[in-house]
């Protein structure tokens, strides 16, 4: 813990310094790779979307000894051999079967052959339906609200950084947390719900939180950069990320942990259901929208900014002060570097 610290301290005064931004080339084709795998794996694979989105006919079991998922498939199956169920016990002693949708004939002929196949009683067998025109509308509102989410963001973050390119690349590691998520679910077939998306959601907020935080932080290391001739626009922009990787690392771990704990009892104890599709989107998104926002959101902002003259013509002014100094093409420690202060006297004391 204590090496932990030391690196942290390290990072925060610029002696030590994890080439995010000098490395900014690699980090982004790392993930469009990524980006371009997440996008073709859903249009392979396809997603395992709930019966919220798909319609169907669902089946409850409570009160059984037996959770085999295997006696349920051929308790459905012998009824109606193309229903294709999905069995997923939800806890010790219940199980939720999903199927196509049936008839409410086979409906009734499945749930007393479920009664019989888990020697359960005929009020421990609950069915429900769900129309295909419901699971549309479930479908229509996400997107609405995902549009409705990025939108004020985009324009938020634009406010309140006083600066669209730093808007621009909020949202756009905020697209790469949506879409490696997606990619991961499809990729691993993890069950889409509405409690999903509800955990998606709040992950997008978390991934935002996270860039505003250390966007701040660059913000205020680039604040008058024009006169800076020490360091470099993109140095002074890859020290704030530096500045705030250790603070990222601990907010993403402790929000994993109890997600963590919560998702290892909603799947060891309670079995499937609302607890575990809500925590597994949690602990995925929050994973990689730390990630995102360290590797994505902030090289592609300096990225964005080296194309600018100010920015250029500052950098150019810096290696001019370090050529004529006779300094390495490095960034000092902090603003206080010994090498460059004792080039600056003696270059004072010459004059």
């Amino acid at each position: 813990m204590k090496k932990f610290f030391a690196w942290g301290n390290d990072l925060h005064s610029g002696r030590r310094s994890i080439p995010f931004v000098p490395k900014t080339k690699l980090w982004l084709s790392i993930a469009a790779v990524v980006l371009v795998a997440s996008v073709i794996v859903p249009l392979v694979n396809g997603f395992n979307f709930g019966i919220a989105f798909t319609g169907g006919s669902e089946f409850h079991v409570a009160n059984t000894s037996e959770t085999d998922e295997t006696i349920g498939t051929e308790a459905i199956t012998s009824m109606v051999p193309g229903a294709e169920p999905n069995v997923v016990p939800t806890s010790d002693t219940s199980l939720r079967i999903t199927t196509d949708q049936l008839t409410d004939d086979e409906m009734q002929q499945v749930r007393e052959s479920l009664v019989a196949a888990y020697e359960v009683d005929n009020e421990d067998v609950t069915s429900t339906f769900v129309g295909p025109t419901w699971g549309q509308d479930v479908t229509e509102k996400m997107i609405r609200a995902l549009v409705i989410f990025v939108a004020i963001a985009m324009v938020v973050m634009a406010l309140y950084f006083r600066t669209w390119k730093m808007s621009l690349a909020a949202i756009v590691g905020l697209f790469v947390v949506m879409i490696v998520t997606m990619g991961i679910y499809a990729t691993l077939g993890f069950e889409v719900t509405p409690e999903a998306m509800i955990g998606f959601l709040t992950v997008l907020s978390f991934s935002l939180y996270d860039t505003v935080v250390v966007f701040d932080k660059i913000r205020e290391n680039t604040d008058d950069y024009e006169s800076n001739r020490r360091m470099k626009f993109s140095e002074l922009v890859n020290l704030g990320v530096n500045q705030t990787t250790v603070r990222s690392i601990n907010t993403s771990v402790i929000s994993v942990l109890p997600i963590g704990a919560i998702l290892f009892i909603g799947v060891a104890l309670l079995g499937a259901g609302t607890l575990t599709d809500i925590s597994l989107s949690l602990f995925i998104g929050t994973i990689v929208a730390a990630a995102s926002t360290l590797f994505v959101a902030s090289p592609f902002y300096a990225w964005l900014r080296s194309r600018e003259d100010a920015v250029q013509e500052q950098e150019q002014l810096v290696d001019e002060t370090r050529e004529r100094l006779g300094l390495p093409d490095r960034a000092p420690v902090l603003f206080e570097d010994e090498e460059l202060a004792k080039a600056e006297r003696a270059e004072s004391a010459r004059a």
